[in-house]
């Protein structure tokens, strides 16, 4: 079986303070890989940091899907890995994904989630993240979504929906491509999230959102519930922070 060839696939929106910081751990912990960077218009120095590290760095219409496929559109790796920029690496990810493709009935899966946080609220966050996947196929962008090319192209990439764009796609690669498997390893994610709203507050919010989607809310209904909770959307989302304050939701 010949070794397969990564793309790690990178969605940015002013995020200069941090993008170095991943294009720099995944030099190191990712050799080999193929590193997309694909910015919807950032307004700091984002750009100019990525261009240092990257193999590439596209524009692309504002919104974290759109992105997204707009970076898998022109990656040539076999292997799509999505990362978001406040993501902290486990140690040798692409050797963890591959032994996971080995087996050829597997289309990919994600990594398991830590916030870098002691109180037990975040443990609480984290866990439930975790076993969520594994329960209900559901995997968001900060467990660092992974899948095969062929598998992507299958499902017809990320939708083009106003939220949960990743669990969507993560169910439609389980549902229609084959195992999706979360990796024993974990991807450190930044609580800036939970920090701006606070955490016992965000954990609420997140687990509501998720809870409804599990259930079966159409996502326009899903939208209006999380503005509302939010006030107006643009203090907390699950997964990093908003990519932009008009685009703010759920992924």
């Amino acid at each position: 079986m010949r070794s397969l060839h990564f793309s790690v696939i990178v969605p940015t929106l002013d995020e200069g303070m941090l993008i170095t910081p991943l294009l720099r751990g995944l030099r190191t912990r990712a050799p080999g890989a193929e590193i997309i960077v694909v910015d919807g218009g950032s307004r700091d120095d984002t750009v100019a940091r990525a261009r240092e590290l990257a193999d590439h760095v596209l524009h692309a219409p504002r919104g974290r899907a759109r992105q997204m496929n707009f970076g898998a559109d022109a990656a040539r790796g076999d292997v799509l890995w999505f990362l978001h920029a406040d993501s902290e690496l486990p140690r040798e990810p692409l050797a963890a994904m591959a032994a996971a493709l080995r087996d050829p009935r597997t289309a990919g899966g994600c990594f398991r989630l830590r916030f870098p946080r002691r109180e037990w609220i975040y443990r609480v966050s984290d866990s439930l993240g975790n076993v969520g996947v594994d329960l209900f196929g559901i995997a968001l962008g900060d467990h660092g979504i992974f899948c095969r090319r062929s598998a992507f192209e299958q499902v017809g990439g990320y939708p083009d929906v106003p939220l949960m764009e990743d669990a969507h796609l993560y169910r439609a690669l389980r549902r229609r491509c084959g195992r999706m498997r979360q990796l024993a390893a974990f991807i450190v994610s930044s609580p800036r999230r939970y920090e701006q709203l606070g955490p016992l507050r965000t954990t609420f919010h997140y687990l509501l959102i998720l809870a409804l989607y599990v259930g079966g809310v159409k996502i326009g209904t899903l939208q209006a519930i999380y503005r509302r909770l939010t006030r107006d959307g643009n203090h907390v989302r699950p997964g990093p922070a908003p990519l932009s304050k008009a685009e703010s939701h759920p992924s």
